[in-house]
């Protein structure tokens, strides 16, 4: 019997992805001492001493940026995340988005919610109010989406139902993206085709330093008159002071977001939300889900999927002796494992090798027990970062 799989839960994670981890295998909890593992959603990790125990960090969403991702791909930690998990949740609340700007949706709630019940006169006052909140159709109109991942092609198939135009641009769109992409979306060759012809913009891209600020005032001069922003995606992405210098000069009709934050929430033509993109129970119970089903895989068999710092690599076992090595992707590493292993006395019965960027992956069944002695040999590569040993335990 091994010792089970430690793995600490910070914040509250949905007990449909916990129960997925079996009990005989796994010891699960909020005060786990030296854990094997993290489940984790906005709690920031930076200012966490993570300890030298711990082997992956699972994200139950989508986004990473409350993990100090480079610090464990420098420890051969592997940090999984959920994408496309909470994919409909959010296609929801930006359709909502673009209906209550249309709509003019929040001042009119305000303005009823400032009715006095008690007036004789109130639906004379209410007929003759709603004049000031006529709004628009979303049919006809043009929604222009940057980043074609899963949100934004689900965005664009919903909008496109709705009678919309649809506009898109995502200069790393991937291949699974590309053939869930509706046939009607017309392809931009740049952000700043798409700002020039959409009624709507709403953005669905990572927070990198190449897209931070990717909407301010240069890119803001170029959207048409009167044009509403979405973003649902990450706070930096928008520069504030020039949505709101956009919003205050009338080129910008209404900016929605899911980052409230003082200077947004002091303006009228603001309809910021309190992170309720991925805040419905079936987001919460997927990403939980996927994200389990990930670190589970990767602890018994060392497979990787959708991890934000690792390459995809899963191989079907060959045998019922497994090592799982994180390296820096340098020349010869296959070889010096290959000759370590070889050295040992041990047949290598498949190899998988994967590397993205700096970082490299390789999967080796071979056909023997492999000793402690072999696994340090393999540790003491340079540029090896971390050797797991997984024998099956059926074997």
């Amino acid at each position: 019997m091994h010792d089970p799989i430690r793995v600490l839960v910070l914040n509250q994670i949905s007990q449909h992805g916990l129960e997925r981890l079996p009990t005989d295998r796994y010891q699960v909890g909020k005060d786990i001492a030296e854990p094997h593992a993290i489940l984790v959603r906005s709690a920031d990790l930076h200012a966490m001493d993570i300890p030298a125990s711990v082997r992956a960090i699972g994200r139950a969403g989508a986004g990473t940026n409350n993990i100090p991702v480079t610090a464990m791909s420098a420890r051969g930690v592997p940090v999984f995340n959920a994408p496309g998990a909470n994919a409909n949740a959010v296609k929801e609340l930006v359709i909502a988005g673009m209906l209550m700007a249309a709509r003019n949706l929040p001042a009119a709630l305000r303005f009823v919610a400032a009715l006095d019940p008690a007036a004789p006169d109130m639906e004379r006052t209410v007929e003759n109010g709603k004049k000031s909140f006529a709004g628009f159709e979303l049919a006809g109109h043009t929604l222009g989406v940057i980043g074609l991942g899963r949100i934004g092609c689900l965005v664009a198939d919903a909008a496109i139902r709705l009678g919309m135009h649809v506009v898109g641009y995502d200069p790393e769109i991937t291949v699974d993206a590309a053939w869930s992409l509706p046939s009607q979306v017309k392809k931009a060759h740049s952000v700043g085709e798409i700002l020039k012809a959409a009624h709507f913009v709403t953005l669905h891209v990572p927070l990198v330093p190449a897209t931070r600020h990717l909407i301010g005032t240069a890119t803001l001069g170029q959207m048409r008159h009167g044009a509403v922003l979405l973003n649902f995606s990450r706070e930096g992405v928008v520069d504030e002071a020039a949505v709101l210098a956009a919003l205050d000069a009338g080129r910008l009709r209404h900016y929605v977001c899911d980052f409230p934050s003082p200077a947004v929430n002091a303006n009228t033509h603001v309809t910021a939300l309190p992170h309720l993109g991925a805040s419905t129970r079936e987001a919460e119970d997927n990403c939980a889900q996927m994200v389990v089903e990930q670190l589970r895989d990767y602890f018994e068999n060392g497979n990787v999927r959708n991890a934000v710092n690792f390459p995809d690599a899963v191989a079907p076992r060959e045998s019922g002796f497994r090592v799982a090595i994180a390296n820096a992707n340098v020349p010869n590493m296959l070889g010096q494992i290959s000759s370590t292993l070889a050295q040992a006395g041990l047949n290598i019965h498949n190899m998988v090798n994967k590397s993205r960027g700096e970082m490299a992956y390789t999967l080796v069944d071979v056909d023997s027990p492999v000793a402690d002695a072999v696994l340090a040999d393999l540790r003491r590569i340079d540029g090896v970062l971390a050797v797991r040993y997984l024998p099956d335990p059926a074997a």
